[in-house]
């Protein structure tokens, strides 16, 4: 007998369209963050919510629908949940995997147990974070922090500070750049602004604009704004002494930079050495490239060895490159970022090493930028200790994907016809390409996507919520 196939998918889009209520209530009520291996389904459409299901059949080969999830999604709406990131494709599985020995509700009672009744959410007041510079970075973090509001327990983005554009309608621009977006689309949502103030709303979230000419020169305490994270997305000061500035000002508490750090910084590639992340007051997140690599990196010298290697980024240009020839400090960049592509240094490679001791002294880098304005490639080139097989380490990476501690940093994708753009959003720090994966007795070549600007904006998101102590128990463990 025919599937009707257009009969199930109309019945999965019901399922769906009834899943995105409860979704939402468990967010905005109890701060619960569902998923489907990995890929959130807070805020998103209904065929967004059926595309999450049918990515598990690429990756694992096994089928997930709608009408596996909605139920556990129903269980858990009856319960009264702390704080948690719960993935819904996970507890399907490893209900399955019981041989369903018990009910449903039983075994998804059992899997959450550690989170029912928990802390409440009503005496929590959330962290106060500022973003300091609103260039490319500064504006995916303030829509990510935007799409997580959720009841305002968490993350609170308050503030924005930048240099005054000196144009009469320099907020209307800001908040221009906010709502649309060339590389990455329109933000998903509404956004006002009330001049006399200098506020932007943001789906109702809140945005002080403060004009400033220098990080030492706010006062947060004036806006309602205390123990701050200040987030520093401008790369001018990457040192303690520059850096600090930031928190010689009232309200400020704690600095984040979005680059690489000097000197005695940590820099933390989250997933691999955020176990570092104490009482520090100022942290580095390292660089888009070093967190793409570095995870893939402590994978593959985890189950194999890495003896040494030499690692390529095919980069996208950016804001530091002429888009038309011109003058520029450094060798090649001044000519038109657009039009050519540049041979460059990069120091991702020495880099892995601030992350990943291990590596020190193993590799060497350099870097190609070239005419596309958003996802970039690293090619690992890798002498491994021992003899191994592409399906084997293919295999390997994909477990690491979906199970590991760095589930959330290497994603993985088998298709022979993927390019760039299809990497424009994605939420991990690098994904490899298992199609393209090259491996001949102790050598290999791996070759792995990453949104250069998303994805690494998600890594440093992951640290904010370290720092401010918002990681929620994930479920299952």
């Amino acid at each position: 007998m025919v599937k009707d196939v257009f009969k199930d998918w109309k019945e999965c889009e019901a399922i769906a369209e009834s899943m995105i209520p409860i979704i939402g209530k468990l967010y905005r009520d109890h701060n619960v963050i569902t998923s489907v291996y990995g890929r959130s389904v807070i805020n998103r459409s209904v065929i967004d919510i059926i595309k999450a299901h049918k990515f598990v059949q690429k990756i694992l080969g096994d089928e997930l629908s709608v009408r596996e999830t909605y139920p556990v999604l129903e269980i858990l709406s009856t319960l009264n949940l702390s704080p948690s990131r719960i993935d819904l494709g996970k507890l399907v599985r490893g209900y399955h995997d019981c041989k369903m020995s018990q009910s449903l509700e039983e075994y998804v009672r059992s899997e959450v147990a550690s989170v029912i009744n928990g802390k409440a959410l009503d005496n929590r007041t959330g962290q106060d974070v500022v973003l300091y510079g609103f260039g490319r970075i500064g504006r995916l973090m303030a829509r990510l922090l935007i799409e997580r509001a959720g009841g305002g327990e968490g993350i609170n983005l308050r503030a924005i500070v930048v240099r005054s554009g000196g144009a009469k309608n320099d907020l209307q621009k800001r908040a221009g750049l906010l709502r649309r977006d060339s590389v990455h689309g329109s933000f998903r949502g509404t956004i006002d602004i009330d001049e006399e103030n200098n506020l932007i709303y943001a789906n109702g979230v809140k945005i002080q604009v403060i004009y400033s000419n220098g990080p030492d020169q706010v006062d947060y305490t004036q806006y309602g704004i205390n123990n701050a994270i200040i987030i520093d997305n401008t790369g001018i000061w990457r040192d303690e002494a520059g850096l600090g500035q930031h928190l010689k000002c009232l309200g400020a508490s704690r600095v984040l930079l979005t680059a690489p750090g000097k000197g005695n910084i940590k820099n933390i590639v989250y997933g691999v050495n955020s176990g570092l992340i104490k009482e520090d007051v100022i942290l580095s997140a390292a660089s888009c490239t070093t967190n793409a690599i570095t995870p893939v990196l402590k994978a593959i010298n985890d189950c194999f060895g890495v003896e040494n290697g030499h690692v390529e980024t095919v980069h996208s240009y950016t804001n530091d490159q002429n888009l038309i020839d011109n003058y520029h400090k450094g060798e090649r960049r001044g000519r038109g970022a657009a039009l050519n592509m540049v041979i460059t240094e990069t120091g991702a490679a020495s880099a892995v090493a601030k992350a990943l001791p291990e590596m020190e002294g193993k590799l060497t880098g350099s870097s190609i930028r070239v005419p596309t304005p958003n996802v970039s490639l690293a090619i690992l080139n890798l002498n491994l200790s021992q003899a191994t097989t592409v399906d084997k380490l293919n295999n390997y990476l994909r477990e690491m994907s979906l199970h590991s501690d760095l589930k959330k940093q290497i994603d993985y994708v088998n298709s022979t016809e993927v390019v760039s753009s299809d990497f424009v959003g994605n939420r991990n720090a690098g994904i490899l390409d298992s199609r393209a994966t090259i491996v001949k007795g102790t050598r290999c070549v791996l070759y792995v996507w990453y949104d250069n600007e998303f994805g690494y904006s998600c890594q440093v998101n992951r640290i904010l919520q370290q720092m401010a102590g918002t990681m929620h128990p994930a479920i299952p463990a």
